[in-house]
């Protein structure tokens, strides 16, 4: 008996599809990376069909990848052998609400705007905000982060406890309820940012915060990025509680204004953020104006107003369509690392004179409250001496982060795009991540190819009928 037979025995047919549409939708993520195609795609509703179609694929050794909605840009969705695509979007319901408790539990597959558009009825609200709609279990996998970070932290500061279906379909819990624990390992970081290499999410339960009673966002624009990226230490200094501070350079806010149809100025941009008591955030405000000034802001700019804090934060969210926009015919890719706040300056002007130095259309942008930032290129994959600039582009500033004790990745994870960098970044760690890997998944068909080089499933030829 063949394992798509095996497959079939309890999944409906409707749920299993060898489609060529549906295979080249999950052969690929939104980065620059190759596609490969996946055997068939398999939709499971629950636990226990996870840890079924699991057990199945142990058995024969077949590789298994998790699929959200493909919205990672290091090619963590990518079927690299073949194999199993596992799509979660079936499994999008929002089990439990528990406002005593600020937490909620869901389904891998609820995106990021329906849990919100939910919790919003309980006056509360789920923090991380990477931009992209994307479903939380694959926020959990990647660790994601995003413009709120600086305030509510990253994606595995919110987890509380994750059902996990391991390699050989067994069924765990990685944390509890409790708000803190002293008992055991720290299952909860293990798995958040494992990519789906490790096990496969059924559940999160996650921390939710209640609706700030005001917020107000603004802009302000000065001569340099070096001035912008000062007044982002400065405000974070003064112990002035942003919720949000994010650079745009002036050859992005160019890009904004075309794709936006705004008329900001074209200079280096902070989006700025408060949330709080109306008390409390007008006197952080006015401090926040005392220290643009004396810093020599060119202008700056407070919208109260809902629809007007809205527009300015699609248009920073829209960089990466601007972008695309703006550049008909390329592939956008966007760099990831993340500094020390005190190196984040020199990172970024080191960052804007390799642009140059390797004559790459592109321009940075960055949730720099917490040392954070992209470099969003527009490339041909189809040019491979421009390729082989994108590359060494990258290198350097991957390399300028890892030599002042930052990470290649501060949010999009490692995936394929990272994995050369790791040994660099861990060191001695790295064997150790191996061997939990090894341990957990001994057969390597979980996510194969992803995070560490020299790890993939050698293809192997099944009969799917």
């Amino acid at each position: 008996m063949s394992y798509f037979t095996e497959l079939a025995a309890f999944i409906p047919e409707d749920r299993i599809s060898t489609n060529e549409t549906i295979l080249d939708q999950h052969s690929k993520d939104e980065s620059y990376h190759t596609p490969r195609l996946p055997d068939l795609v398999v939709y499971p509703l629950n636990a226990e069909e996870v840890s079924q179609i699991m057990k199945i694929a142990s058995k024969h050794k077949i590789p298994i990848v998790p699929f959200g909605l493909g919205t990672s840009l290091e090619g963590h969705v990518i079927p690299t052998d073949g194999g199993i695509s596992l799509d979660f979007s079936y499994m999008d319901n929002i089990i439990e609400v528990m406002p005593n408790d600020f937490l909620v539990k869901v389904q891998p597959g609820v995106t990021r705007s329906k849990l919100n558009q939910e919790l919003k009825k309980h006056g509360l609200f789920f923090s991380v905000d990477p931009g992209a709609d994307a479903t939380l279990g694959g926020m959990v996998a990647t660790n994601a982060s995003g413009t709120t970070a600086v305030k509510y932290g990253i994606m595995r500061d919110q987890v509380r406890n994750l059902e996990v279906v391991l390699a050989d379909g067994t069924i765990m819990n990685t944390g509890t309820m409790a708000a803190k624990s002293s008992s055991g390992y720290n299952l909860n970081g293990l798995f958040t940012g494992s990519e789906g290499t490790l096990g496969c999410f059924t559940e999160l339960t996650l921390r939710v915060y209640g609706i700030p009673e005001m917020t107000v966002a603004g802009r302000a624009s000065f001569h340099t990025v070096g001035e912008a990226v000062e007044a982002v230490v400065s405000i974070l200094s003064a112990g002035i509680q942003v919720a949000r501070i994010e650079l745009v350079d002036e050859i992005s806010m160019k890009q904004v204004n075309i794709f936006s149809d705004t008329d900001y100025d074209e200079k280096p941009t902070l989006f700025i953020e408060f949330h709080g008591n109306e008390g409390g955030l007008m006197q952080d405000i006015e401090f926040t104006k005392e220290i643009l000034a004396d810093l020599g802001t060119v202008a700056f700019d407070f919208e109260k107003d809902t629809q007007a804090r809205n527009k300015l934060w699609d248009a920073r969210h829209n960089v990466a369509y601007a972008y695309m926009h703006g550049y008909p015919g390329r592939k956008h890719m966007s760099t990831d690392v993340c500094l020390p706040l005190s190196e984040l300056p020199g990172a970024i002007e080191s960052a804007r004179s390799a642009l140059k130095k390797y004559n790459l259309i592109g321009g940075i942008v960055g949730h720099v409250g917490d040392g954070n930032y992209h470099t969003a290129l527009m490339v041909d994959p189809d040019n491979p001496e421009e390729m082989k600039k994108v590359d060494l582009f990258n290198r350097h500033i991957v390399e300028y982060a890892l030599e002042r004790g930052g990470s290649c990745t501060g949010e999009h994870g490692v995936g394929i795009g990272k994995r050369k960098y790791q040994a660099q970044e861990h060191g001695n760690a790295l064997p150790v991540m191996q061997m939990i890997k090894k341990a957990l998944d001994p057969d390597n068909i979980l996510n194969p190819g992803k995070i560490f080089l020299n790890e993939t499933l050698k293809s192997k030829e099944e009969t799917i009928n």
